[in-house]
């Protein structure tokens, strides 16, 4: 199994960042469609497909399974890959900075082979791989962190 994990402070309160996270309707990053898959309020058992464009243009679609659900404080997901069963866990925390409440997120990524293909593509590739989830992740902090400035707190 790798992990690779990638931390951020953002500007606004961690419930802020939890109901844009949670918010299925807004999800980000911008522009990703997303299709829900299960009726009712968002928590365990909620699942959804969203549809990202991959940097060579390509189009991804990934299907994501709320495990655990702690608001304000942490996220749990599953997402079946192709060989690859992947964990995400958002974790938020409320901290000060120059007296103002800011969020402090970490994201974190657990892979794990689900299929003899996907461990010989995590020997193969696991650098590059690796440093490409910490790029995805860093790009989903960044669109979560402009989201919130675009909607504030009602």
């Amino acid at each position: 199994m790798s992990t690779v994990a990638v931390n951020r402070l953002v500007a606004v309160p961690a419930a802020d960042l939890w109901r844009l996270l949670t918010d299925l309707s807004r999800r980000f990053p911008v522009g990703a469609p997303v299709e829900v898959l299960t009726p009712g309020r968002f928590g365990p058992g909620t699942a959804w497909r969203e549809t990202r464009i991959r940097p060579d243009g390509s189009e991804l679609a990934e299907e994501f399974v709320v495990l655990a659900a702690e608001p304000p404080r942490r996220l749990v997901l599953g997402s079946p890959g192709d060989g690859v069963d992947y964990r995400i866990t958002w974790s938020l925390r409320d901290v000060r900075r120059r007296g103002r409440r800011c969020a402090a997120v970490t994201v974190t990524v657990q892979a794990r082979p689900a299929a003899p293909a996907g461990r010989a593509v995590a020997l193969l590739l696991g650098g590059l791989a690796a440093r490409t989830v910490e790029k995805v992740l860093r790009q989903d902090i960044a669109a979560l962190a402009a989201a919130a400035g675009r909607h504030p707190a009602v």
